[in-house]
């Protein structure tokens, strides 16, 4: 299975260079000189990188194929996936998306999903739940609300804080305030 590693994003200087948004917490094994990509949509790969650099926290990928501005312009949104064969995972906490995807959402025994996406954030990466009524639900995936991911059983355990699960519904009041709060009973009245 083909493991997604970076999108592509703008062109970056006059030679065909690309920023790229990465999906892997091991950019420096996954992007040396020679590295071939897999690229979706097809036509536009694959790709095989010549150089790889940072700017600042934002990481520049060269190509091969691609000699100037105007071809890198055309990658734009591309996505790169590697092969997962032969990759070591070292962190037994660590799961790519394909694992998790189609697994059961659980809380205690009841049945409240199915994963359908992993977001890749900045601060935490975000399990995307989706519910049997077709709403989506946004779970922070750390241990302490994702304690255990179980692949071969087919389910994740959730334990989510009071109203996680409610947050992001539509309908919900969460974070409205009522106008009435707060008033005294002699309040109420006035404005009635």
């Amino acid at each position: 299975m083909d493991l997604q590693v970076a999108r592509i994003g703008k062109p970056h200087g006059i030679r065909g260079e690309v920023t790229v948004q990465l999906f892997t917490d091991a950019p420096e094994e996954r992007f040396e000189p020679g590295a071939v990509f897999r690229v979706e949509p097809a036509a536009q790969g694959p790709l095989t990188c010549s150089s790889a650099r940072w700017n600042k926290d934002i990481l520049i990928l060269g190509f091969d194929e691609v000699v100037d501005r105007n071809a890198a312009e055309l990658l734009r949104g591309a996505k790169l996936f590697i092969e997962s064969v032969g990759i070591s995972d070292d962190d037994g906490d660590a799961w790519y998306e394909h694992e998790l995807v189609g697994l059961e959402a659980r809380v205690r025994d009841t049945v409240v999903g199915r994963v359908s996406a992993l977001r890749t954030m900045e601060v935490q990466d975000l399990l995307i739940i989706e519910r049997s009524d077709g709403e989506e639900l946004l779970v922070p995936f750390v241990e302490e609300i994702v304690p255990e991911v179980d692949v071969e059983g087919g389910f994740v355990v959730l334990t989510p804080p009071e109203g996680l699960l409610e947050l992001n519904l539509p309908g919900s009041n969460q974070g409205e305030s009522d106008p009435a709060e707060g008033q005294s009973d002699a309040q109420k009245a006035e404005s009635s």
